[in-house]
């Protein structure tokens, strides 16, 4: 199962919307880059019109400053990436500037621009050289600041020529501007309920705080909205999937621990009675992403994942699965996915990088995940078909909670090639964990031409196979449903204790969305587990 995003978690019984379908067109790299352009240019606009005042944001010094990032950023990018001889990622180095360009009040001082060109450079050095096996650890937009901070500090540089964060992108005429760009991050990214939690938790303890000590209440919510980027924090910083936890409530824990972070400087002194004070920071908005991002390190793959290609083979027409071999040992639970990193000269707009669901239990010495091909595949799958055995391939994050419970009784509906993730829980062996009342509703295009069929059938569970045409040999405990796609009443005839079961659903967006509405009434309830990219 094949994507360029996670898999959605959520309840939604509406039908793939517009949205989306236009969102899952472009790679996450690419939407983030013309967002952060659009704001940039709505920003040049506002200063020109005089909306944003002229005196703080001159459009001379805020097109150097962005220049002056622009060019650092991506000239250290390919430095380092020459220094430590892997490919430089431009486009992060772009956003990277571009996020930072929203942090610093624009400026035509030389000294000035030299820290900024030295907090550029820095960003994109924390990459590589804070990073733990390959993996780099925090946000390279919140260290970059960090390090010039404690730089500035060691250098005992004059307060006066300090370069100092404002976060100037919570300016109020950017507000309504910064809260679609957000959405459309966390909807992209489906992590809406992470960037809710944040924002929700800073708010409460910044707008109590204010009104704890003396703030009137109308004030209080002025100043947060107005004084705090929370809404950019949440949509462009804080929802990086590289830095984040696997599991969805330890994401919703780092959120919320970035939440009382950020309040920190206000929450203090109406808790305490004191001022607040750490070291040489004046702000704790960079400091409460690292300990988010220290969250995600603690919790999640503690190294890079390097994969060594070993075979591919057609399981099913048109669709392949890849086997690798991992360099280290990757920590997964059946039914999460890995986001691969396959560079390639001419990538199309999709991107560099696809999630997919692995297909092999965490017991086994091998990695494998499965895909479909298509005639006219993007450029992605055309390099990974590409791969010959003894080719190395990266993986950045292992993540998901598409995990079965193995002490309820279960219907599993699969779609295609969404029946990796079930795959990977059905081949524990049989004194391990699996589910242990399952059945599986697998809808196929050929009965005969069923992926992974023999580790199905070794997993002994009932399938009801959906196809048009039943399949010329039926294992014991398989039953046939004809139909071109999964239908809640046949299931209920062919499942006699369907009001029993919780449903996982896995496949095509429309599919899942589908199948989700329409068993509702006939399960005890469901989870989802979508990918586009088919």
């Amino acid at each position: 199962m094949t994507s360029n995003r996670p898999p959605t978690r959520s309840g939604r019984s509406s039908s793939l919307s517009k949205c989306d379908q236009v969102l899952d067109r472009v790679s996450m790299y690419r939407l983030v880059t013309l967002l952060l352009c659009v704001l940039a240019a709505i920003a040049f606009l506002f200063s020109a019109l005089g909306v944003l005042d002229r005196s703080v944001f001159p459009l001379g010094g805020m097109a150097l400053a962005l220049i002056v990032l622009l060019s650092a950023s991506v000239a250290a990018s390919r430095l380092f990436g020459l220094l430590f001889r892997v490919r430089p990622h431009t486009e992060s180095a772009v956003i990277t500037a571009l996020l930072m360009w929203f942090l610093y009040w624009p400026t035509t001082s030389a000294s000035m621009l030299v820290w900024l060109a030295g907090a550029a450079v820095a960003a994109n050095a924390s990459k590589y050289l804070l990073a733990w096996r390959g993996r780099h650890v925090f946000n390279p937009a919140a260290v970059g600041p960090v390090l010039v901070v404690i730089i500035q500090e060691l250098a005992r540089i004059d307060p006066a020529d300090r370069l100092y964060t404002t976060w100037w992108v919570a300016s109020e005429p950017l507000l309504p501007f910064v809260l679609v760009a957000a959405l459309l991050v966390l909807r992209r990214t489906h992590r809406i309920a992470l960037g809710v939690v944040f924002v929700v938790v800073a708010a409460a303890a910044l707008i109590g705080s204010l009104i704890a000590q003396g703030t009137g209440a109308g004030e209080a919510i002025r100043q947060t909205a107005y004084s705090y980027p929370l809404v950019f924090l949440a949509g462009f910083m804080l929802s990086e999937p590289l830095t984040l936890p696997p599991r969805r409530w330890q994401q919703l824990s780092a959120a919320a621990l970035a939440g009382i972070v950020v309040a920190l400087p206000v929450l203090w002194p109406a808790l305490t009675g004191h001022p607040f004070g750490f070291w040489a920071f004046t702000s704790t908005t960079e400091l409460a992403l690292l300990a988010a991002n220290l969250v995600g390190f603690a919790c999640g793959q503690r190294r890079g994942i390097r994969l060594q290609l070993r075979d591919k083979q057609e399981i099913a027409a048109s669709t392949w699965e890849f086997t690798f071999e991992p360099v280290r040992p990757v920590r997964f639970a059946p039914g999460q996915y890995l986001e691969l990193h396959v560079p390639h000269a001419g990538a199309d707009r999709r991107g560099t990088r696809r999630v997919f669901s692995i297909s092999s239990h965490p017991d086994d010495p091998e990695l494998t995940i499965a895909l479909r091909v298509p005639q006219q595949p993007s450029s992605f799958k055309q390099a990974l078909m590409e791969l010959h055995p003894g080719d190395q391939v990266r993986a950045t994050t292992v993540s998901g909670d598409f995990v079965l419970p193995d002490d309820a009784p279960l219907l599993l509906v699969a779609g295609g090639i969404g029946i990796t993730p079930f795959v990977s829980a059905l081949s524990a062996p049989a004194d391990g964990r699996r589910p242990a009342d399952a059945v599986l509703a697998y809808g196929v295009p050929d009965g005969d031409d069923i992926a992974y069929r023999d580790r199905l059938v070794a997993a002994g569970l009932p399938v009801v196979v959906v196809s048009p045409t039943a399949p010329a040999d039926l294992p014991a405990h398989w039953s046939h449903v004809a139909g071109t796609q999964i239908d809640a009443d046949a299931l209920a005839a062919a499942v006699p204790d369907l009001d029993t079961r919780r449903a996982y659903i896995s496949g095509p967006p429309a599919m899942v969305h589908t199948v989700r509405a329409a068993l509702r009434p006939h399960v005890t309830g469901t989870r989802s587990d979508y990918f586009s990219g088919y």
